[in-house]
Order: structure tokens, then C-alpha cells, then sequence
């Protein structure tokens, strides 16, 4: 039945629901729990099942299980105690082929003339009327046991219906008209109607507007995620014309410095990381690409819509030349990027993991939501099935994750390096010498064949007169040539690659896995969309593609309404501390409700309507009466509204790691505004780094002397530079639309002891002592303005003088004191890093951690010091009202 308000995009994608319905439900009635390409009859010959776990699965279970199984280890990559692990096979290709006794590799194995490699290597060896058996049950189709699906697969459910029609962010955007208000003169846009008809209704009132002084520096703060110069806060204070507040916004949205900081913003929502992250931490040379290809296209505004079509399929779209084309492959670094298992033990396991990575990070940054909830059963509170999970998994699954890393179990050296899973950049590559190169790849093929002949043997083992094992010399032969062939004939080497996605050699639907199991096929869903979202103008998936592009626009459609939420949500948040839906990455049915609900859709709708512009968005609101409320605060609005969802005021917030930073490089006179060339981590190779080993040192060593901005800061996952681990730095393993904000004791340490801290404040003090001219007095209201944005007070004055000439009396009677510093010794040579007994593990003897010590050459810059310490660590400094 036609409901009476259906329109005809409703019906059409209510039309497509019901047809993937339909597929999913003929899809059940003909499971058999395998792949598609050797499927089971729905129901397999009770006999040849029989027969299978009589004669076949004892036989795989004593003999091969040991050394095959997802129980112990997958020698070859290779299961047997799965149907769908025999299919695959692994490194010499498929094990079974059913029908094709003599085609797979299991037969050939067992029935290997040479008994050293007759498989099993341990135990005893097949007889004869095994085989036999295992070359019957082949032949007759190698049945298995079919999964179990459960029955509620694919199963419509009356609560997901329900929660599609009740749950305010599935319903399409309204256009709200603007209220009426209270106080008419109040407002200066439509926005500050909606706020103020809050507060109205709660019986509340604003407080007063921020003085000069406090708007210049939040809003500079908010918009370039750097404190106002002297200069710009003396221009503003002069400025006494009506529009003199949006000349400094205008001025904010055009410098560079706005990117590197709503950049940022997008880097900490899309889990930005220059390594692989846990198990074994692999770099990613070329990351730092991605991270200037959103700084740019913030700093460019390129509309929002067209950003996130970029990210996720801008290997798809048209490019105008070369230049625009590597631009867009290195967009879909958004989707290569994550964290990454690669010592998981088998590859399917690892390309389903990479592949949630993947739904996460969309439909959280984008949508959201919570969608990877249901990779293992219909999510618990959002209108979600599993089906729907495995239809955007399908997209995923037909694209090739070009991050250039595979799984390998316990690899060592460039094991984990895959150059043909980079992304080709243009530009020039002269060829390599030819013979240069083919005499290298013979020696590699010579050394590699030697390695693997000797590794793990017993010769191999035993240990030689220097006390490591015999085959070592082979291994590090082996690892060597390999390098120097990479370097003379890897594209990437030379800076031509990038990490990011394209389309897959096979494109095709995928299986839904029972209970999130890798292994474990159940029916084929087709690739498509999340039903919980009505989106008319979405396009079918072209089946010669991934879907990519087709999901692209399903997210920025006209009518998804979830996507510009989410986006104005986030943009409120960073400018108030606190998103309408305070939730920033949950919209779902576990998340917040808005606090204005006709705002938030208002602010959707002008964002589509101004091209879905980030930079007009965030003009219009920190022109708002809203955004320029002072951070007083009564104790009647502190017991009626404590947590200011209603924005009767500017609420203070902390600066994050990365401004506080910044902050006080800026204070010191240190901070250089350039953007560095890539980061030091495009010097790695894609080997495995030890996270307190020499190229962790080398890394914080270089994040220390760094001068940029904390954006171009090398950003290892798991080597946080050590100027940013006191104050809550980002979480690059999820999307993190708002970071956390604690306090903790280490804290006030960082600020006390810190090297950077003190490194900064020496600098500054040394920088107010240059001038031989000025007066005491003079040089502590230059320090003030210089970290505080503010004259300091005659009281304060008085105090800072009395503090330095005490401080430096007692410094100066303790220097006199001190005995002379011990002559240091000469460093003593370090020996070279030795490789590991075990040739699959590296090194993890930790490097020495240096701090180093800051100190003033004499007691006047030492209390000037103090002094400017004490500035960087004050509440004042840290926080922006």
C-alpha cells in the first residue's frame, strides 16, 4: 500500500529496500556456508558427510592441524581446518579444488616423492589408503559441514522500522522558520534567534558581550589555533568601526594558518597516523601527502561535499591533468591510512579487518554512526542489520587497500613491504640500469634461496664462534641485496607513491561472515547502502566498479540529511567547546539529543545552500551575537543550565596539546610559520620500527627540535612527541570528532620540568634581555603581551619584580656556592645494532631516553626565566575564555 505521503524518491528507495530483501532472503534459502566460486548443494549427501567426518576430518585433524589451523599457526598460509581455507590455499595457491583431484595442492603435498618435503615434515606420513580417501572425497565435491546461519538473518525487524520513522537524525532536514524572541534587538542572525528562544523558554538570559581584549583571542585561538600578535590585538582595540570584528574574522579565514588548524580538526576525525600502529609498527613514508592534501583543501574550501567524494573515491572521479589526478589518488589515503594488524596470521582475517577500518571510519566521520556494530549481529540500538554492514563491506571488499603492507606472520625486515600496493604518482622515472638490475635480482634470488634453505634448520641454529646463530649472515645477505634492488627500481623510493585505495582486479558482492568470522560464508549480500537513511537520488552500483562512487554520493546526496548534520554539529563544536548534539561522532539512537534541534537543521540546510562552504559557515557564526557572549557565569545559570547547552554564555575551554604547543613557541618568538618539506618519517623504509628503539629516538629528536606547527610534527602511532603527551593528544587508532580534556598530576610536572617548556621560556627571557635600553618594568609587559595577549597591572608589576631580583639573589648565591661541574667524559662508541638470535623478531633493547637539561648561563636570565616558566604554566595561558 502507497502511503499518502510517500514520495516518489521514498517509494524508489523503499522499492530498493524490499529487492534487497528479496536477494538476501533467496540468498538464505540456498546457503551453504562456502564461497561462491565451489558452492554446496543447500543440502549435501548425508553419505559424503558421513564419509567426510569418518575418513577425512581425523586424517586433517592428526596430520595437518598442527602446523594449519587458526589453533596453532598457519604454516604457508595455509588452513585445513576450514573448507574455505582449502579453497584459498595459501602461498603456492589452492589447496582443494573440488571435482579436480589433481589441480590442488594438498594431494601433491602428501604424495611427494622426496620424503624431506612430503608433507607432514613431523610424524608419520599418509598411507595409502589415506589418500585414497582424500582423493575420493575431492572428486565428490569435497563436502563440508554447512555454517549455521542464524535464523534471524536478513529478517525484517518492527523495531527498526519504528526507529526509522521516530529517531530525530534519520528524518529528513525541515527549514525551520526563525522564532520569535524576547528581546528583538538582541540578535544579529537568525542564529542567535534560535538560541535566544531557548534561553527564553528556560527563563534565562545571556550574559553580556566579551570585551575586546577576550574575543580577539578566542577567536584567533578558534580559527588558526594560534594566539593573537601584539599587533593584530593593538589594530582590533583601534578599530572602533562597526565591522571591525569581521575584518579579523576575514583576515583569520584567509591566512594559511586556518587550514593547518580546521586541518587538524579533520586529521583527528579521519585517525591520521604516519604507521601502522600495535603489533608490528610499519611507517608510512608517504602519509604526510594526505595530511597537506587537507590542509590545503580546507585552507582551498573546497565544498564539503566534494571533500568527502574526494576521500573516498577521488581515484574515480575525472582529473584535469596529472597534477589533479595525484591529488585525488592521495585523497583516498583517508581510507588507507588506519591501524593495521599486519602480523595477523591469515589474510582473510586481515582484509576483513582493514575492510571494518574502513566502514568505521566512514560512516563515523561522515554519518555518525556506529556501523561497525553490526559486523558480527544486527547492531543493538541503531536500525543497522548486518546485511547492511556486509553491503558496504561488499564496496570495500572490491577495492584494493594500496597502503603497500601485507599480513605475514612473524616477518622481519621488508617482509611486510608490497610496492605494488602503493599508488603510482606522475612524474618522471628513468629507467635503471639494465644490468645493474637484472645481476641484482639474480644475487637477491640467490640469497633468498639460500636464507630459506638454512633458516630454522639445525645448522642453521647452531651457534657459530661469535655466538650467533650460523644462519645469520644469510639472513642479513638476504635482507641487504633486497634493499639495494628496491632502491634502484621502486618508484616509491624516489617520493612517486602514495598511500590510498582503487578498484579491485575482481569486483563483486560479498558474503555475509556468521558471527563476524573471517572464515565463516553465509548468504551473498549485494553491494548497497544503509537502509536507515532514505536517500532518493542515490544512484545503483555499477558493477563494473567498487561502489566507491555510488556510496560518495549516497553520502553527500540532497537529501541525506545525516551528513551536513554531522558536519555543522562538529563546526558548532569547535568554536563553542561543545557540539548541539554533544555526542560529535554518535548520532544514533545511544547518542544525544540536540539541544536545538530547528538550529541544528537550520545551520544543515545554510551550509548546503552556501555550496557546503566550511569557511562561510564559520564566519556566519562567529559573527553571531552567540559566539561573542562573555564567560561570566551566575550561580543562577551555573543551577539552572551547568553544562551551558543552552549557550547563555562563551564557555572556557582548555587549549589542546597541539595549541598549547604551538601557543608558546608563538610566545617565544620560536615558532616557524613555514610548512617543512613532507615529514622525517619519508626517510623510513616500510620495516618494522621499534617504538623505543633508534628510529623512535630519532623521531622524538626530530619532533624536539622542530619548529613548525604541531600539525607537521611526525606523528608515529605509538611515538607521541613528547611536547604533546602531557595534554591529551589525539587517539589515531578512532574517529575522534572532540578530544578528551583531563587533568592529571603529570601536568603540572610537564609544566615544571619539561625541556620544551624551559627550552621556551629560556628563549623568550633571553629575547626581552636583548634589549639593552628597556627598563625591568618594560620587559615584564612585553613577556605579558607576548604570552598572555594582555598588559600586566601595576600590582602585577611590583610582584614580578620583587619575584626576579629575589630569584636571582638566591640563584647567584647558589651558583657561588656550587663546586665546578665534573669534566664530562668522551661518550663511549655504541656498537652497532645487532640483529636478534631469532631471525623473526627484531631487536627490542630500548634506546637510552636523554632529557635534556636547560640551563641559563648566568642567575638574571635564570629568574627571567622562572618567570616566563611560570606565565606558560598559569591558568591564564592555557585556557581561552
Amino acid at each position: 500500500m502507497v502511503r499518502p505521503d510517500e514520495t516518489e524518491g521514498s517509494k524508489l528507495m523503499r522499492s530498493r529496500s524490499k529487492l534487497r530483501a528479496g536477494a538476501i532472503v533467496l540468498a538464505l534459502a540456498a546457503v551453504s556456508g562456502l564461497a561462491r566460486a565451489a558452492e554446496q548443494p543447500a543440502a549435501p549427501d548425508p553419505a559424503k558427510l558421513e564419509f567426510f567426518e569418518k575418513k577425512i576430518r581425523p586424517v586433517l585433524a592428526n596430520h595437518c592441524s598442527h602446523c594449519h589451523s587458526a589453533d596453532t599457526k598457519p604454516a604457508g598460509g595455509l588452513r585445513v581446518d576450514d573448507r574455505n581455507g582449502l579453497l584459498t590455499g595459501g602461498t603456492t595457491g589452492p589447496a582443494v579444488v573440488p571435482g579436480k583431484p589433481a589441480e590442488g595442492t594438498l594431494l601433491k603435498r602428501v604424495t611427494q616423492k622426496e620424503a624431506k618435503r612430503r608433507m607432514p615434515l613431523e610424524g608419520e606420513h599418509l598411507s595409502a589408503s589415506q589418500v585414497a580417501d582424500l582423493t575420493k572425497w575431492i572428486r565428490d565435491g569435497a563436502v563440508w559441514p554447512a555454517v549455521k546461519v542464524p535464523a534471524s538473518l536478513g529478517r525484517p525487524k518492527p523495531e527498526y522500522e519504528r526507529l526509522k520513522k521516530e529517531h530525530w537524525a534519520w528524518q529528513p532536514l525541515t527549514n525551520p522558520r526563525a522564532p520569535g524572541v524576547s528581546n528583538p534587538a538582541w540578535p544579529r542572525d537568525d542564529i542567535d534567534r534560535f538560541v535566544l528562544a531557548r534561553l527564553d523558554a528556560a527563563k534565562l538570559a545571556p550574559v553580556a558581550d566579551a570585551g575586546k581584549l577576550a574575543l580577539i583571542r578566542r577567536v584567533t585561538f578558534d580559527l588558526t589555533g594560534l594566539p593573537p600578535t601584539p599587533e593584530a590585538i593593538d589594530a582590533f582595540l583601534k578599530d572602533t568601526s562597526p565591522g571591525a570584528f569581521a575584518k579579523v574574522v576575514d583576515r583569520l579565514l584567509a591566512s594559511p594558518q586556518f587550514g593547518e588548524h580546521w586541518g587538524r580538526h579533520w586529521l583527528d576525525v579521519a585517525r591520521y597516523g604516519e604507521s601502522t600502529g600495535p603489533s608490528r609498527n610499519i611507517p608510512y613514508p608517504h602519509a604526510w601527502k594526505y595530511r597537506d592534501y587537507v590542509i590545503d583543501s580546507v585552507n582551498a574550501d573546497v565544498p564539503f561535499d566534494r571533500f568527502v567524494r574526494e576521500q573516498v573515491a577521488g581515484d574515480l572521479l575525472p582529473a584535469a591533468d596529472d597534477k589533479a589526478g595525484d591529488r585525488l589518488k592521495v585523497a583516498t589515503g583517508f581510507l588507507a591510512l588506519g591501524v593495521k594488524d599486519v602480523n595477523q596470521r591469515f589474510k582473510v582475517r586481515f582484509v576483513m579487518d582493514n575492510v571494518d577500518e574502513q566502514i568505521d571510519v566512514v560512516t563515523r566521520s561522515v554519518l555518525g554512526l556506529t556501523a561497525s556494530c553490526a559486523r558480527c549481529h544486527d547492531h543493538k540500538f541503531d536500525p543497522i542489520p548486518t546485511t547492511d554492514y556486509y553491503a558496504l563491506a561488499g564496496i570495500f571488499t572490491s577495492t584494493e587497500n594500496a597502503a603497500g603492507v601485507r599480513n605475514q606472520m612473524g616477518g622481519a625486515g621488508l617482509a611486510y613491504y608490497v610496492p605494488d600496493q602503493l599508488l603510482r604518482l606522475s612524474g618522471p622515472v628513468p629507467p635503471p640500469p639494465a644490468e645493474q638490475v637484472e645481476k641484482l635480482t639474480a644475487e637477491v634470488a640467490e640469497a633468498k634461496k639460500a636464507w630459506d634453505a638454512i633458516r630454522g634448520t639445525a645448522e642453521g641454529l647452531k651457534l657459530a664462534a661469535n655466538g650467533q646463530p650460523t644462519q645469520r649472515p644469510y639472513r642479513l645477505k638476504f635482507e641487504r641485496l633486497q634493499s639495494e634492488l628496491l632502491a634502484l627500481t621502486d618508484p616509491a623510493q624516489r617520493g612517486l607513491a602514495a598511500h590510498g585505495v582503487r578498484d579491485a582486479k575482481v569486483v563483486t558482492d560479498t558474503e555475509v561472515r556468521i558471527r563476524g568470522e573471517a572464515e565463516k560464508l553465509g548468504p551473498v549480500v549485494p553491494r548497497g547502502f544503509l537502509t536507515a537513511l532514505t536517500v532518493p537520488e542515490a544512484r545503483p552500483i555499477n558493477p563494473h566498479q567498487s561502489g566507491r562512487l555510488e556510496l560518495a554520493r549516497w553520502l553527500t546526496g540532497e537529501n541525506n540529511a545525516l551528513t551536513p548534520r554531522v558536519a555543522v554539529n562538529r563546526v558548532w563544536a569547535h568554536l563553542f567547546g561543545r557540539g548541539l548534539v554533544s555526542t560529535v561522532d554518535n548520532f544514533g539512537t545511544t547518542g544525544d539529543k540536540p539541544s536545538h534541534p530547528e538550529l541544528l537543521d537550520h545551520l544543515a540546510g545554510r551550509f548546503v545552500r552556501d555550496g557546503w562552504s566550511v569557511k562561510k559557515l564559520v564566519r556566519a557564526i562567529a559573527l553571531s551575537r552567540a559566539y561573542q557572549l562573555s564567560a561570566d557565569a551566575t550561580e543562577a545559570h551555573r543551577r539552572l543550565d551547568p553544562a551551558n547547552a543552552l549557550v547563555w554564555r562563551h564557555s572556557p575551554r582548555r587549549l589542546t596539546a597541539d595549541e598549547f604547543r604551538d601557543a608558546t613557541l608563538a610566545a617565544a618568538g620560536t615558532l616557524d610559520p613555514k610548512r617543512p618539506d613532507g615529514s622525517p618519517v619519508k626517510a623510513f623504509k616500510m620495516i618494522e620500527m621499534r617504538d623505543n628503539g633508534p628510529e623512535a629516538k630519532g623521531i622524538h629528536e626530530a619532533a624536539d627540535k622542530s619548529r613548525a606547527r604541531s600539525v607537521y610534527l611526525p606523528l608515529l602511532r605509538g611515538v607521541i612527541p613528547r611536547s604533546l603527551e602531557a595534554f591529551d593528544p589525539v587517539e589515531q587508532t578512532l574517529v575522534t570528532g572532540s578530544r578528551e580534556s583531563t587533568t592529571v598530576p603529570g601536568q603540572a610536572l610537564f609544566l615544571l620540568n619539561s625541556s620544551f617548556v624551559r627550552r621556551q621560556s629560556l628563549a623568550s627571557a633571553e629575547r626581552v634581555l636583548k634589549d639593552p635600553k628597556a627598563t625591568d618594568a618594560e620587559r615584564v609587559g612585553r613577556v605579558f603581551r607576548n604570552t598572555l595577549g594582555r598588559p600586566p597591572t601595576e600590582a602585577e608589576v611590583v610582584r614580578v619584580l620583587g619575584f626576579l631580583a629575589e630569584y636571582e639573589s638566591v640563584v647567584r648565591q647558589e651558583m657561588a656556592a656550587a663546586p665546578p661541574a665534573p669534566k664530562a667524559e668522551p661518550a663511549k662508541p655504541k656498537k652497532p645494532d645487532e640483529p636478534p638470535p631469532d631471525p623473526d623478531q627484531i631487536d627490542q633493547t630500548g634506546e637510552t631516553a636523554i632529557e635534556e637539561v636547560i640551563r641559563p648561563t648566568d642567575a638574571r636570565t635564570a629568574a627571567w626565566l622562572a618567570f616566563v616558566q611560570s606565565l606558560y604554566a598559569s591558568a591564564e595561558f592555557r585556557f581561552v575564555e
